[in-house]
């Protein structure tokens, strides 16, 4: 008889910091997939529910499926969007009749308007549905802000293991086989050890092309190919702008039936991570700065400068209509007699692409673009005459190793040319971590000699293999590494980088117990 399993995916990133809550519409702008659809649209792409699907038909599961949905990082998730999504895997969870097992792709970081843990509310009320010999797997991103007591309603949890996230189908792949192990050898039970650090994030967020983070999972990756009871080893970097009590880094550990080994190796790997915690970083440019070297790039090596704006990244949670960047490099070009050709993107102002979209392409209008959510992070509204290239309804097939696949959209968008520099604007707060999003107006940023992004890190997964060079740039938005901005109010303290006092060590010396279990 076939297992009956549930799969089911609501993913997002809360910034509570920003105004702009997210709801239904954010969700369904973005990606949204029910019932059958699930499948029919995620099976052959890099996200975790394409790997959890190859492995469901490799075991001839019979798939329940009520949603898979991820929206851009935003503020608080309303109440609407947790009935529509959140209370619609409940109610599959009560009422689908036989339950076997559960895989949940989670993102670990949502916070509901109340402020209340939207992923551990999931897990704890899915649990409270099940019979309690029903396993239940979940998936997170890197960047989850756990809390502790997860544990305790799902036997494994898992993370992905890259920045970009390039992992992801790998992710479910390997959580899905873990459910499989969970159904047929149920005397081998699995559980989960976590551990949490006095601290709001990794260096850089936990970036994987550089150390720490490279030494970090280096170390993790020896620790489960030695033991064949440790199933999986996850270093969250925790996510920033998120004034929560659960906020920060953590280890989580799976293992079969070896929870002092577990802890053993969730403790010296977070001592380890607490010894980095102030590794050094990037440098990150002002907008003046990234201007300059705007204006004397050559693309001598194989492609563009892409300057990438970690302060105004709506995958972070920021507005993404920050100006100080545009403004900077519209400028600058203005004092040269040969501005580079310069893409810029996304910038999110739906009254921008409104009006474009009233006066269609070709024509020229006066745009006051940007700067409107709130003019404190990264200026106010640009003012100038702009000519609309390009109009489309936003929709995109990723190409990018990242969610490669996955059909997303910005909603209705509209490519502008001001001066030397084409500006996407888009209805919908989008990360432009992929070509594609370019690509589907007409517009290829290999060819542009300078690409303008919004994104801390993700883009270079698209982006890195066609830059000749690549600068950070903070133009003063929500997301600025300068967190000393912001006012947290929930948070434990004391936590480290706000509270130099703050110490931390393992509940026991690094290396004790050291062959427990061993066998």
């Amino acid at each position: 008889m076939a297992r009956n399993i549930l799969l089911a995916q609501f993913m997002h990133e809360t910034n509570t910091f920003c105004a702009r809550k997210t709801g239904v519409e954010a969700f369904r702008g973005f990606y949204c997939h029910e019932g059958e659809e699930v499948v029919s649209s995620l099976g052959n792409t890099q996200n975790e529910i394409g790997g959890i699907i190859e492995v469901a038909r490799e075991h001839d599961w019979s798939l329940i499926t009520p949603v898979a949905t991820f929206a851009t990082p935003g503020g608080p998730v309303t109440r609407e969007a947790w009935e529509a999504f959140g209370q619609r895997i409940l109610t599959a969870a009560s009422t689908a009749g036989r339950i076997d097992g559960v895989l949940l792709c989670l993102h670990g970081a949502m916070v509901l308007e109340d402020g209340e843990d939207g992923d551990y509310r999931l897990v704890r009320e899915i649990r409270q549905c099940l019979q309690p010999d029903v396993p239940i797997v979940v998936t997170l991103d890197l960047h989850a802000n756990l809390d502790p007591a997860m544990v305790d309603h799902a036997e494994a949890i898992l993370s992905y293991k890259s920045f970009p996230h390039v992992d992801m189908r790998e992710t479910g792949r390997k959580a899905a086989r873990l459910l499989a192990e969970l159904l047929d050898t149920p005397h081998q039970p699995l559980a989960t050890i976590l551990n949490k650090l006095p601290m709001i994030t990794l260096p850089e967020g936990g970036r994987t092309d550089r150390a720490p983070m490279t030494e970090l999972l280096e170390m993790a990756q020896r620790e489960e190919a030695a033991y064949p009871q440790i199933v999986d080893i996850s270093i969250n970097a925790g996510f920033s702008f998120s004034d929560v009590a659960e906020i920060g880094p953590s280890v989580t550990v799976v293992h079969r039936s070896a929870p002092e080994l577990a802890q053993r190796i969730a403790d010296e790997l977070s001592l380890a991570m607490w010894q980095a915690r102030d590794a050094e970083q990037e440098a990150v440019l002002a907008p003046d700065t990234a201007a300059s070297k705007a204006v004397a790039y050559e693309p001598h090596r194989r492609g563009p400068l892409v300057l990438a704006d970690l302060s105004d990244n709506p995958g972070d949670g920021a507005y993404a209509d920050s100006t100080a960047l545009l403004a900077a490099l519209y400028h600058a070009y203005t004092r040269t007699t040969r501005p580079p050709d310069t893409l810029f993107g996304a910038l999110h102002d739906p009254d921008t692409v409104e009006a474009a979209w009233q006066v269609g392409e070709g024509v020229m209008l006066d745009v006051s673009i940007g700067g409107k959510a709130d003019p404190r992070f990264g200026g106010g509204p640009f003012r100038a005459q702009a000519r609309v290239n390009r109009l489309g309804n936003g929709k995109y097939r990723v190409e990018s190793p990242m969610w490669e696949g996955v059909e997303q959209s910005c909603g209705r968008c509209a490519l502008l040319q001001i001066g030397a520099i084409e500006i996407l604007v888009t209805r919908l707060a989008t990360q432009a971590l992929d070509l594609g999003i370019f690509r589907s107006l007409g517009v290829d940023p290999a060819e542009k000699r300078v690409v303008a992004l919004k994104s801390t890190q993700h883009f270079r997964a698209a982006y890195g293999p066609i830059a000749g060079a690549i600068h950070l740039v903070d133009s003063g938005g929500l997301t600025s590494p300068d967190i000393s901005r912001l006012r947290y109010r929930r948070i434990p303290r004391p936590i480290h980088p706000l509270d130099p006092e703050v110490q931390w060590q393992p509940p026991r010396p690094a290396g004790q117990n050291e062959g427990e279990q061993s066998g």
